[in-house]
């Protein structure tokens, strides 16, 4: 089986970054082509700082008094939101900075700008003059440039929710139920971020003023249609014994994202594609971090977890030693 969760590739190394057509930032990816280890980790750290400058935002605000039910509020935040505020020093001082670097990791972009009108009733019903439709579901809907780059435009719902995730309860079976329920911002940052660790490079162009994010990949070849996709990269994407969950979505898997042990699926022929190198890789899924209070009430789940995070093959029961027979 192809490899669905390979990392940079050596010899596509891209020292200085390139500009973006649309939203006029550096990007490291570009039509088909992977970048090269540094590439690859300058995209990485910048979903990571995208991330920290978000907590950091979220903190500098709750210190101001300011609160919501949802981050959406906080990632379409202006520049000079607190205005005149700023000025008396001290916490608004603070929070003022932190809405500024949050927003050189996540730049507002109009619109308009990727050729799409933003006063239309179905703005995506008509290709715009620089990006063609290729597909999309529930979640995103996906275009392509005229360099074979990718651009997926996350859509958000009434209310504040956008992307996928799952909620987890546990059922009088004594199994762990993942169900599939929308998500916010800072989990669809998470999720392009594990999907860029773990399958096609991906990196976030922006976000327009009205809360669709803007995603960007590396093209990747479809499968033919009901191509076999489950035994997909084992070593990343590991198979998770039925005695333990049950999922709402395929191919539930135990996948690592920083040392912490996640809940990844909808890994199905649809969402793998194969990159220029000929490996196969991820380019969506739906993911949650597995959660430790409900891990600490199934210790065997747990137990197993953590032999799985140095061998994925680890079978469900832990090998007895004879001599403690």
């Amino acid at each position: 089986m192809h490899s669905g969760g390979l990392g940079p590739t050596v010899g596509h190394a891209r020292v200085m970054p390139k500009t973006d057509p649309f939203s006029g930032h550096p990007t490291h990816l570009e039509g088909s082509v992977l970048p090269g280890a540094e590439g690859w980790s300058a995209v990485l750290d910048s979903h990571r700082e995208r991330l920290r400058a978000l907590d950091q935002l979220g903190e500098k605000a709750a210190q101001c008094g300011i609160r919501a039910d949802h981050d959406r509020a906080l990632v379409l935040v202006q520049e000079d939101e607190v205005g005149l505020l700023e000025f008396t020093g001290g916490d608004w001082a603070a929070l003022g900075e932190a809405i500024r670097a949050f927003r050189r990791h996540l730049p507002l972009v109009a619109f308009e700008t990727f050729g799409f009108d933003a006063a239309s009733d179905d703005p995506f019903e008509v290709d715009g003059p620089r990006l063609r439709r290729i597909g999309g579901g529930v979640e995103a809907l996906a275009f392509i440039d005229g360099r074979n780059s990718v651009y997926k435009f996350f859509l958000f719902r009434e209310g504040g929710d956008v992307g996928a995730t799952f909620d987890f309860q546990r059922g009088e079976d004594g199994l762990l139920k993942a169900t599939a329920m929308p998500g916010d911002y800072r989990m669809l940052f998470e999720k392009l971020k594990l999907t860029h660790q773990l399958g096609i490079p991906t990196e976030i162009a922006g976000i327009t003023p009205e809360g669709i994010v803007v995603a960007k990949q590396t093209f990747g070849r479809m499968l033919p249609e009901k191509t076999d996709v489950s035994g997909l990269d084992p070593a990343r994407f590991v198979s998770i014994p039925s005695r333990f969950l049950r999922a709402d979505r395929d191919h539930p898997r135990l996948a690592f994202l920083d040392g912490v042990p996640w809940l990844v699926a909808d890994t199905h022929d649809r969402n793998v594609v194969v990159a220029e190198d000929g490996s196969w890789r991820v380019i969506d899924l739906v993911a949650a971090p597995l959660p430790p209070a409900w891990l600490a009430q199934m210790p065997l789940f747990q137990d197993w977890i953590e032999r799985a995070r140095h061998d994925p093959h680890a079978e469900i029961f832990a090998p007895t030693n004879d001599d403690e027979l």
